[in-house]
């Protein structure tokens, strides 16, 4: 084969195939199972716990299912960050793996639902562990110019993951089935564990010396508890009530975090002033406007006649957008990144609001007049977010110093949950108070979705103002 052959077959400096490439392969696969294992257990779970409730009773416990996973995966991410010193990132990714199979091994011999919230509470450590390694290992593994295409990556897999987990936790949804669905993934989980020591890179531990920001941590797991508790009861006041708590928790973390030398996120995290805090903003905003995204199988179905399998795999088109925008503005740098960001916050709101219209309706006979604006509303919504994910990961990268980037890389899946949280929160006080159950049926529906997705679009435009003052963070 010629010199020139050989070029042709070798992708660009900047490709996403390059990190497949003999030298790449390995880590890639390592951390993106990482982050594989993290998005299929959320989906499987999401089918499943109905199943769990009618073998083993707990149904008062049910919300906590998912609270505790995601109080417990702030906390894995943070204990990234915050580790014993001497120990490295390598050997924080093989205790992650680990502690996720143990927790999905006693979920899956739980015969009952406190012993389920234990093994969710332990899988939760462990998969927030690997997501936030997944973003600390990026500038260890992979040069500069793939680190974009490495968080592209971690998009593909979520948008997998809309497909694989249901599917799988329909496969184990029958009787008591639902312990296989736990344990499904704990080979995976070993194999990591055994194959990360040989496949990443050791690294120094080049953190700045400091004490543990207990307050910070106390408060931040505080408040999402308290959220994601709201986001699962039925009265709206004590819904209020939660989330104003949780406000107020997360404001005293800031003021803390402000005024203390111990410090839980990296340097100038705080202060609007600094262009590191606006990029986790315009992370957060977009993030509580996706999980509006919840609410959309119910209207599909009451209001559209929509089969629920069909209404499932419907939604599953927000997770295809963001993947297939991921991959198409991966290799945008310099402005033409920037302006991504701007755009894909401004179609995110757009298309949200576009919702408020075509979702809204009653259309029992399915007229497709209605769905199929509404599906391309859902599949924008996803490509809004994923068009400037990416290029937001390598900002917080580029923005903090070296003995910073593991507080940096672990914030990006704190900041994810935590805008989850607040967005499903938001969106159960909107739905409940614009007449989802009280008075109901059709026309409850139609002004829950309305003023859902008119409102739900606002933190949008937060994203879209924040993000163009990102311009001056690009150098």
């Amino acid at each position: 084969m010629s010199d020139i052959d050989q070029t042709a077959t070798v992708p660009s400096a900047s490709s996403l195939l390059r990190l497949f490439l003999p030298e790449h392969l390995p880590a890639t696969l390592i951390l993106a199972g990482g982050v594989t294992l993290y998005a299929v257990e959320t989906y499987i779970m999401a089918t499943i716990a109905p199943s769990i409730v009618r073998d083993i009773g707990g149904l008062a416990l049910f919300s906590w299912v998912t609270s505790l996973f995601v109080a417990a995966a702030v906390l894995g991410s943070i204990f990234v960050a915050m580790r014993p010193r001497g120990v490295g990132l390598r050997g924080v990714y093989v205790i992650a793996a680990l502690v996720f199979g143990v927790g999905s091994l006693i979920a899956a011999a739980a015969p009952s639902m406190p012993v389920v919230l234990i093994g969710r509470a332990v899988q939760g450590l462990g998969t927030g562990a690997l997501a936030a390694l997944g973003y600390a290992f990026i500038r260890f593994v992979y040069p500069e110019p793939l680190w974009t295409k490495a968080s592209t990556l971690y998009a593909a897999i979520w948008g997998v993951a809309t497909v694989i987990g249901p599917t799988l936790g329909g496969f184990f949804s029958a009787g008591s089935n639902w312990r296989y669905a736990f344990i499904v993934l704990v080979p995976l989980g070993l194999a990591m564990a055994v194959l990360a020591p040989r496949f990443l890179p050791e690294v120094e531990d080049d953190r700045e010396q400091a004490k543990t920001p207990i307050a910070q941590i106390g408060l931040l797991l505080g408040a999402v508890l308290m959220v994601s508790t709201a986001g699962t009861i039925e009265t709206t006041a004590a819904k209020i009530a939660l989330i104003a708590a949780s406000i107020a928790a997360v404001g005293g973390m800031l003021v803390i975090e402000g005024r203390s030398p111990n410090r839980l996120l990296p340097s100038g995290a705080v202060s609007l002033s600094r262009p590191i805090a606006r990029v986790y903003l315009t992370m957060l905003a977009m993030t509580v406007v996706l999980v509006s995204d919840v609410f959309i199988p119910y209207f599909l179905q009451v209001l559209h006649g929509v089969a629920p399998l069909v209404s499932g795999y419907l939604v599953a088109l927000v997770a295809l957008g963001w993947t297939f925008s991921a991959f198409l503005s991966g290799s945008l740098s310099g402005r033409r990144a920037q302006a991504a960001i701007v755009a894909g916050a401004l179609i995110e709101a757009a298309a949200t609001l576009s919702l408020a219209i075509f979702l809204a309706r009653d259309n029992p006979q399915a007229n497709m007049l209605f769905i199929v604006p509404a599906a391309v509303g859902m599949f924008m919504m996803g490509f809004g977010v994923g068009l400037g994910w990416a290029h937001l990961v390598a900002m917080v990268l580029k923005l903090v110093a070296g003995n910073e980037q593991d507080k940096a890389s672990a914030a990006i899946p704190t900041m994810s949950s935590l805008g989850g949280a607040f967005g499903a929160a938001f969106a159960g006080v909107i739905a409940n108070g614009a007449g989802l159950v009280d008075p109901g049926g059709a026309a409850g529906s139609i002004s829950a979705a309305h003023w859902l997705y008119l409102l739900m679009a606002l933190p949008g435009l937060l994203a879209v103002g924040v993000s163009l003052t990102l311009r001056e963070s690009r150098n």
